[in-house]
């Protein structure tokens, strides 16, 4: 049996902003057991020269939205990135998780060999729908949505492995 796009990426997609929203509540009871403004971690870095950890859920969030929007051949919505507190991300999460839920799938399916044209490292690059799935739109995902926890942990929430990977 082959594996479909949409199966490949819509319940990867679903387990991710899953995670994404436990690891925020763990986030907001932390700093309430610990005394301190949970808002603080949401401009929390791993370096300085990397985006705060806000920005790594949107970041995550946009991917998946962008990038099945891109399979499907539908247009893109836009974000508003101004909304950086943990309601505004959970509001984020929530509003992504139903607009995967409503697109489509044999259109996802369908862009397999569609060539996609994107905005990657100051330039436009074009591949068929399957490259542009596996080297760009899932790796990117796993990436910011792996730093968003990095930062949780590294500021002392008591992450585990299970809550970014979830139940197995």
């Amino acid at each position: 049996m082959a594996l479909s796009l949409s199966d490949a990426t819509l319940p990867t997609y679903r387990r991710i902003l899953t995670s994404l929203s436990g690891m925020i509540a763990m986030a907001e009871a932390h700093a309430a057991a610990h005394q301190y403004d949970p808002s603080v971690l949401l401009t929390e870095r791993l370096s300085p020269d990397m985006w705060p950890f806000a920005k790594q859920v949107q970041q995550a969030t946009a991917l998946m939205v962008r990038g099945t929007c891109r399979l499907a051949g539908i247009a893109i919505p836009s974000f508003d990135d101004s909304r950086i507190g943990f309601d505004d991300l959970r509001s984020r999460i929530a509003e992504t998780a139903a607009f995967l839920d409503g697109v489509d799938t044999a259109a996802i399916d369908a862009g397999e060999t569609r060539m996609i044209t994107f905005p990657a490292g100051g330039e436009q690059k074009t591949m068929p729908g399957l490259q542009y799935l596996q080297t760009f739109t899932l790796p990117n995902v796993w990436f910011h949505a792996t730093t968003a926890y990095n930062i949780l942990r590294h500021n002392g929430v008591p992450l585990k492995k299970s809550d970014f990977t979830g139940p197995i």
